[in-house]
């Protein structure tokens, strides 16, 4: 079993009380109290004896990451006196048991947990230290370090593959979120998760609510599947929410996690190479995200993967599918953003694609997202206008898909407000939260009419200001919303083969949006 344990920094004993019955509360399994700040054993082990769940005492040093400006001595006594036969386990640093372990008095020394931090990053020992924990008379040994890429997972992954004796194995700040989530899968001993986010006890510990109900701690198991996004940043995508409440509605055994990947196509690599053969891990689909669509383009490519076509027109890939048959992977790639753009239109004007080569469109952007309405637009024989800041941009993007079936040509931003298109896609950010007071068209109302569709790729706000203008002037309305639940949906059914829970998805993203 791998407990779901709650840190609480107790400043304050009454606090702490509240705090431990609030984790019960919030179903943690046993909390983790830091007396870093404590001097008084007795209200220790009154805090103790009081509590309502299994609790592991600890008392961190400043050296290693902690507040407690005792001496290792001072600590071990009171760690002994305080906790005593009352906590369910010990938390001591192995440099304080090599310095002053015949300090530390407790009789058989059960129920101890040996640790070692490091903040700055992977230690350079890493694997000596394994040795020493492994040599170390504690119950369960505890490394934790702060990751420099999202690949450190993996190691802590394989510590716990290789683990001699129960063990606590993950890795600090966003890069490191991964070890936390999958600590399950993997068989460690706990994962840290504290009431809130400035309750946290060390970067990249994600809250016991998003543990639970975001990332489905009660349904992870050793064999179940793993998905992701894989970008930087990654921090404020919806992806997670929204496919791990869809395999929770459809019963799908599988876990959606953020992979904060760095930029360049040698990061990008690097995680495709040593993800997809991790053995135990079972990665079985990836979204991709800004800035590695074209990079996941070109791996697939160097890979000689299944590509889809329109998706190498456009030159960019937001969807991974990695079917494994015995030692066979085989790679797949797609775009659901251009499905998700042409699905959007039609079915709010109530047209088959093909139809779309009797409308006159106007992209707002020559960006990713713009690309790809500009590739599928014409790919359907629309009439394409790009409009953008830089009129250089959105000639290069309309002379490289012009003639590819529809005509795409290029304008100046400034030529906007006379613009005669029927269909206007907003594929900027302009009007994105917080910046909700922005519009691509401007402040003035432009010479829209119940014949107009606007499409807004911003999702957050719901209604952007460029939507108001155009539902104040009679025209029809498409938020960005749209757009992300359709694109999500694709990835949903390639990877599981079973049906999408839009509506489940709609209300997920609907939820979370700021305003």
């Amino acid at each position: 079993m791998t407990y779901l344990c709650v840190p609480i920094f107790v400043n304050d004993f009454s606090h702490a009380r509240r705090d431990i019955a609030l984790a019960a509360e919030a179903g943690a399994d046993l909390v983790e109290l830091r007396i870093d700040t404590a001097t008084d054993a007795e209200e220790v082990r009154n805090l103790l004896k009081a509590s309502t769940l299994p609790a592991i005492v600890t008392c961190r040093p400043e050296w290693e990451g902690g507040q407690s400006e005792l001496g290792d001595e001072q600590r071990l006594r009171l760690l002994d006196e305080g906790a005593g036969n009352h906590a369910s386990y010990i938390d001591v640093e192995l440099k304080s048991l090599a310095n002053a372990g015949q300090a530390f008095s407790r009789p058989d020394r059960s129920r101890l947990i040996v640790s070692s931090h490091d903040f700055l990053g992977r230690p350079e020992r890493l694997y000596n230290l394994i040795a020493d924990l492994n040599r170390s008379f504690g119950d369960v040994n505890k490394i934790v370090w702060m990751a420099r890429t999202v690949r450190d997972n993996l190691e802590a992954f394989e510590i716990l593959q290789t683990r001699h004796k129960p063990t606590i194995a993950l890795c600090m700040g966003e890069a490191g979120i991964v070890s936390r989530i999958l600590a399950k899968k993997f068989g460690a001993f706990l994962t840290f998760a504290p009431l809130s986010a400035p309750g946290a006890t060390a970067p990249g510990q994600v809250t016991i609510a998003d543990m639970k109900r975001l990332y489905r701690w009660d349904a992870v198991a050793a064999d179940t599947k793993v998905f992701g996004v894989v970008g930087s940043p990654v921090g404020h995508s919806m992806s997670p929410a929204v496919h791990n409440a869809g395999f929770e509605t459809v019963g799908f055994d599988g876990v959606y996690v953020p992979f904060l990947v760095n930029e360049g196509y040698e990061s990008f690599k690097a995680f495709m190479e040593s993800f997809i053969s991790f053995a135990g891990l079972d990665l079985a689909g990836l979204s991709i995200t800004i800035p590695h669509k074209e990079n996941a383009l070109r791996y697939l490519q160097e890979k000689g993967a299944q590509i889809e076509p329109l998706a190498a027109t456009i030159g960019a890939v937001n969807t991974i599918v990695i079917e494994r048959n015995n030692a066979l992977t085989r790679l797949r790639g797609f775009s659901s953003d251009y499905a998700a753009i042409l699905d959007s239109i039609t079915t709010k004007l109530g047209i088959a694609r093909e139809r779309l080569a009797d409308y006159r469109v106007a992209v707002i952007g020559a960006g990713g997202t713009g690309r790809t309405a500009v590739a599928a637009l014409a790919h359907y024989g629309a009439t394409v206008v790009v409009y953008n800041r830089t009129f250089d941009r959105a000639k290069a993007l309309a002379d490289e898909f012009n003639g590819k079936t529809g005509h795409v040509v290029a304008a100046k931003m400034e030529k906007l407000r006379d613009c005669c298109c029927r269909i206007y896609l907003n594929a900027t950010s302009v009007g994105m939260y917080p910046n909700i007071a922005q519009s691509p068209v401007g402040d003035e109302p432009m010479k829209w009419s119940a014949d107009t569709l606007a499409f807004d790729s911003v999702y957050n706000p719901m209604e952007t200001k460029f939507l108001r203008q155009a539902r104040e002037a009679g025209a029809q309305t498409i938020g960005g919303v749209e757009m992300f639940v359709r694109q999500a949906a694709s990835q949903f059914e390639a990877w599981t083969g079973q049906s999408a829970p839009i509506q489940t998805m709609r209300t997920i993203v609907e939820n979370r949006v700021t305003v």
